[in-house]
């Protein structure tokens, strides 16, 4: 193996550490948020398998489980788990009755989406009053990305094209990442202000991970800092 595809991979393992290490403090962030609530009616957007929307139902509390998804082999493996699957595009009018759902999950979606204001504006349309979201995504201005820029590259989130190294000092997935394309990525001011544009009361913003530490370090720092974090999980209520 030559040196550059050495130090390649070897980056790529440290940086899938970091990663998996931040995915799962997202989903913490997220569970500490939801509110217990028997009666409510729950609808994660982008629920993939279903398996991280079975963890928020339990903290809830609730069986009346929904789910959008766009792949239609992950909606028949979340059906299989109970949950009822729209196949919806996120970037599209919902199929959804307006004011019927009580509580909104967005992890890792909105940095997907074309056309966020369609998104955030059928999110506040379905919600009932006094409903709330939570959206979790990445953070522009976290200090590894303002450390590439600094350096003249590309940040990590946001890609150029359908391949997503160019530009970048390292990617933790080579290829075409073709639907997994990151188009819109937020700051924390960003992410807050869409939401308050369009009639929410933002009630909580959270820092989440903080390169290049890990742990209780990376915990405590992205308390303190969260508009340097690594991600971004906001909860914000229709009012």
């Amino acid at each position: 193996m030559k040196l550059k595809e050495f130090i390649e991979h070897v980056t790529r393992k440290i940086g899938l550490k970091y990663y998996n290490c931040s995915v799962l403090d997202c989903k913490e962030s997220i569970l500490k948020l939801l509110e217990e609530n028997p009666q409510a009616k729950l609808l994660d957007c982008g629920c993939f398998n279903g398996e991280f929307t079975v963890e928020q139902a339990k903290r809830v509390g609730t069986c009346k489980t929904y789910g959008i998804e766009i792949d239609k082999k992950s909606c028949e493996d979340a059906k299989r788990k109970g949950i009822k699957v729209y196949n919806n595009d996120l970037n599209t009018i919902l199929s959804i009755k307006s004011s019927s759902i009580d509580v909104i999950i967005a992890n890792q979606v909105i940095e997907h989406l074309y056309d966020t204001d369609t998104f955030v504006k059928e999110i506040y349309r379905i919600l009932k009053p006094k409903g709330y979201v939570i959206v979790s995504t990445n953070n522009l201005a976290s200090w590894h990305n303002i450390f590439s820029l600094f350096l003249g590259r590309q940040p990590f989130p946001p890609d150029v094209c359908s391949d997503p190294s160019i530009g970048k000092l390292f990617v933790l997935w080579v290829g075409d990442s073709g639907s997994l394309s990151h188009i819109r990525i937020f700051t924390y001011y960003g992410l807050r202000e869409l939401f308050e544009y369009y009639g929410f009361k933002v009630e909580k913003m959270v820092g989440v991970g903080y390169y290049p530490f890990l742990g209780i370090v990376s915990k405590f720092l992205s308390s303190i800092d969260k508009k340097h974090s690594v991600y971004l999980t906001m909860k914000a209520k229709k009012i």
